[in-house]
């Protein structure tokens, strides 16, 4: 038997779930007496039922609502490098069979087994995500891990964003290790992104989207297409890759959309390619207001439903976009809407779009369901896992 602390689940806390592959404990499950509540944030437990029977490794984190997580469901299995890194070969062997250049999600939390923890890679460079405490402690062991099995000679911490305030952590983004002079060329579905991997959104480019540009792009030959909340081009660049007429990206970052401007000029598109800066909302309006019409419209928001206390708004949210995005669509055009909230689930999401688009005027057929790409996989027992969805329609003429 190991050494590591022991942690203990009330009696009337779900373990059927824990065993059959739920990763996490909530605070209110566990037995928290003083020894638990000085377990240091990110270190390793051992979890037992309420019979003392054994669950797994967990790590601990005292000052999250989600207070375990599990890590192995061996209870000998002891957390270190080799461990990682064994991991991280499983995680690799999966995005290597499916792409030929190495640009993709690499890891996706608890999916891919190592919790909190996200991974996306850029060719020699990676970004890593360290959302829970456990990758913040163990962070040496982690990168050396990611090293080993992929190469990658730049790492980048992205210690930013909602999941750390969550965790407790502060925020920390900075080169790890290796060079890094600027946007890294990405090429994907035909076009070239150019992804900010220090200061820009995210780990810098969001890979989850590739399948559902890609469908977009079919949609997009000989068409005038308007990307709002484009980030740095994401369904405008691959349009034109797809032999879009023109393309008008829409985002309230100047950087981001600079960055767009890159991609088109290296795509080999920047005659066809406009931006427009501003809120998106007034964007549209404004749009309206010029008569502006568009074969093809889609729009990426931010998660606008968060958690299930911003539910409402956000689906309120949801439908205003589809209301001014609806009129700007040509007849017989289509409408692209994407959610990244995974407390909006499909049926929420798509009801709310309809209800904007006849809200706006339009009446429409769907057409096509998306969802993130296999470098984003699921685990089946963890909704928030399977946050994005991609709802395209064609309106009537």
């Amino acid at each position: 038997m190991n050494d590591l602390p022991v942690i203990r689940l009330k009696p009337k806390a779900e373990a059927r779930a824990l065993r059959h592959g739920f990763p996490w404990v909530y605070a209110d499950e566990l037995v928290t007496d003083r020894r638990t509540k000085a377990i240091a944030p990110g270190s390793f437990a051992q979890l037992e039922d309420a019979e003392r029977r054994a669950l797994g490794v967990v790590t601990v984190n005292p000052n999250s609502k989600i207070i375990a997580r599990m890590m192995d469901q061996n209870p000998e299995a002891e957390i270190d490098q080799d461990w990682i890194a064994a991991k991280l070969r499983h995680a690799l062997a999966h995005r290597a069979r499916i792409y030929a250049s190495p640009y993709y999600r690499l890891v996706h939390a608890e999916a891919d087994g190592l919790p909190g923890v996200v991974i996306d890679r850029f060719g020699a460079a990676a970004v890593i995500q360290p959302n829970a405490a456990w990758a913040d402690t163990h962070f040496t062991a982690l990168a050396a891990a990611l090293q080993e099995v992929t190469g990658v000679t730049t790492i980048i911490k992205n210690g930013s964003g909602r999941a750390r305030v969550l965790e407790g952590l502060t925020e920390e983004t900075a080169l790890y290790c290796g060079a890094y002079d600027g946007p890294v060329p990405v090429p994907m579905n035909g076009a070239t992104y150019m992804a900010d991997l220090l200061g820009g959104q995210k780990t810098g480019l969001f890979f989850d989207q590739r399948p559902n540009h890609a469908f977009a792009a079919t949609l997009a030959k000989g068409a005038r297409v308007l990307d709002v909340f484009s980030h740095v081009g994401g369904f405008s660049l691959a349009a034109l890759a797809g032999g879009a007429a023109t393309a008008l990206a829409v985002d309230s970052s100047a950087p981001a959309l600079a960055l767009a401007q890159q991609g088109a000029e290296a795509t080999g598109a920047a005659q066809a390619f406009a931006t427009r800066q501003g809120d998106a909302f007034a964007a549209l309006e404004a749009l309206a207001g010029e008569g502006a019409q568009f074969d093809l419209v889609v729009c990426d928001p931010p998660a606008f439903a968060p958690n299930k206390e911003a539910l409402a708004a956000g689906l309120r949210a949801y439908e205003r976009v589809a209301r001014l995005a609806a009129p700007l669509v040509a007849p017989g055009g289509y409408l692209g809407l994407c959610s990244c909230s995974h407390a909006a689930d499909l049926t929420a999401f798509r009801n709310a779009s309809a209800r904007g688009i006849g809200r706006g005027g339009r009446r429409g057929q769907l057409i096509h369901t998306g969802f993130a790409g296999p470098d984003h996989p699921q685990l089946p027992q963890l909704a928030e896992s399977g946050y994005l969805k991609a709802i395209f329609f064609r309106l009537n003429a």
